[in-house]
């Protein structure tokens, strides 16, 4: 039966769950006594909710507490073994495979180097595929006990009810790709067990907002700096955040050559790979056969060599003039949506942060309008390489607070899933 405003005694059972299962998540752990005034519920629903969370094991107790002349309170915490989360980072050198708890502990990883191959499609959702089922086998974890999988990737990510979630990776090759569609074919994981894929930018963010640098702003922006470069704006009408394809602001009228096949991208000057690429042209010398990774570490050394060793002037210089062409992008930024924080993160930006972030900081001031410029602070990410991979499994885990902490419907029986469709449509003719 529904309200006036809509609801059925169901959603609201299933916003109270929801609302008791994140404050015991974030914030936990608390007595029934603590949950009351953090919720806004009454006691007596308090002691509902807890009694069915307890009953489905999300919710166990974690020791006592004294009260004001009264018998202890029983504290109480999110069960960590209730659920399991697999979140996936398809970055620019590996694809990272992590398995985590309930409480994003992690219980096992595996990564694939990307060297040869590189973007090709069905080698990329191979690695994915066989990187799922290791984790699982070497952590004992049935695939039904997963509440999903989480995938982070370069592009735009299209949800349609025919195609899943469709990616287009102008950057990386990838032309409206049924990735959910392809992962589901001869997937080792149950059809109830859903795939959520989305921008690396946004599952960055999605990290960095939960338990990183980004708590507590409600207006930021979350730079994801590697290979390439890209961001997510959180706001409050837009609070689990939106990718932004910032590295393909132009920066300069017919400058260089981006990847995306514009010409003066930002990622064109900024991304690691163009860094690097103009590290060479004039005359530097990464080492021979190493990746991106790699070879960013050297050009660090030889531009910031230890004391008394002579600097390489043309690292320095290249590496100089990227903080300029970064800040001058951040500037944009913080013009455009006059955040209050701008986390950089991604393996390069922590790389470089360390060295160059008061020189980026510097010229975004100096090119940004000065009331914006005065309000933001410009920071390195505090979650570190494994950021997005931990986004990426938020996914999976928001959409289960969501459902107040319960696991989605079976799939009925009935006509062909939709990915059953996308991959129809891929089959050449």
């Amino acid at each position: 039966m529904a309200g006036r405003n809509g609801r059925t005694v169901r959603d609201l059972r299933r916003g109270n769950r929801t609302a008791v299962l994140q404050k015991l998540y974030f914030d936990g752990p608390l007595s029934r006594f603590e949950l009351g005034p953090a919720t806004g519920l009454s006691s007596g629903s308090v002691s509902n909710v807890v009694a069915d969370l307890v009953a489905d094991g999300l919710v166990e107790e974690a020791g006592s507490v004294d009260s004001d002349g009264g018998r202890p309170r029983t504290l109480l915490r999110v069960a960590p073994g209730s659920g399991h989360m697999i979140g996936v980072d398809v970055g620019e050198t590996r694809v990272r495979i992590e398995l985590f708890d309930l409480t994003l502990t992690e219980l096992a990883r595996a990564e694939r180097p990307l060297a040869q191959q590189g973007y090709e499609v069905e080698g990329i959702v191979g690695h994915i595929r066989d990187g799922v089922a290791e984790v699982l086998a070497r952590a004992g974890i049935a695939p039904d006990d997963l509440l999903g999988v989480g995938i982070g990737v370069p592009g735009i990510v299209e949800r349609t009810p025919e195609r899943g979630a469709v990616v287009h990776g102008q950057t990386i090759g990838w032309d409206a790709v049924p990735l959910e569609a392809l992962l589901r074919a001869d997937s080792p994981l149950p059809d109830s067990v859903r795939y959520f894929i989305d921008n690396g930018a946004r599952t960055l963010g999605q990290a960095e907002m939960w338990f990183g640098g980004g708590r507590g702003a409600r207006n930021a922006v979350v730079v994801l700096f590697g290979s390439g470069v890209g961001a997510c704006l959180v706001t409050p009408e837009v609070e689990h955040g939106r990718a932004v394809e910032w590295g393909h602001l132009t920066v300069r009228v017919r400058g260089r050559r981006c990847r995306c096949g514009a010409l003066g991208c930002l990622e064109a000057y900024a991304g690691a790979e163009s860094l690097l690429r103009r590290w060479r042209e004039e005359g530097g010398r990464p080492p021979e056969g190493t990746d991106e990774e790699t070879a960013l570490t050297a050009m660090l050394a030889a531009a910031y060599p230890p004391e008394g060793d002579e600097a390489d002037p043309v690292a320095l210089a290249v590496l100089e003039e990227t903080a300029e062409y970064l800040g001058a992008g951040l500037s944009d930024l913080i013009n455009l949506f006059q955040p209050e924080r701008i986390l950089i993160g991604g393996w390069a930006g922590l790389q470089l942060g360390a060295r160059f972030l008061p020189a980026v900081r510097r010229h975004a001031m100096s090119y940004a309008l000065r009331h914006p410029a005065e309000k933001v602070s410009v920071d390195l990410g505090r979650l570190g390489p494994d950021a997005v991979t931990v986004g990426a499994a938020i996914l999976p885990l928001a959409d289960f607070f969501a459902r107040g902490g319960r696991r989605p419907e079976p799939v009925p029986e009935g006509p062909a899933p939709a990915w059953r469709t996308a991959l129809a449509e891929r089959a050449p003719h």
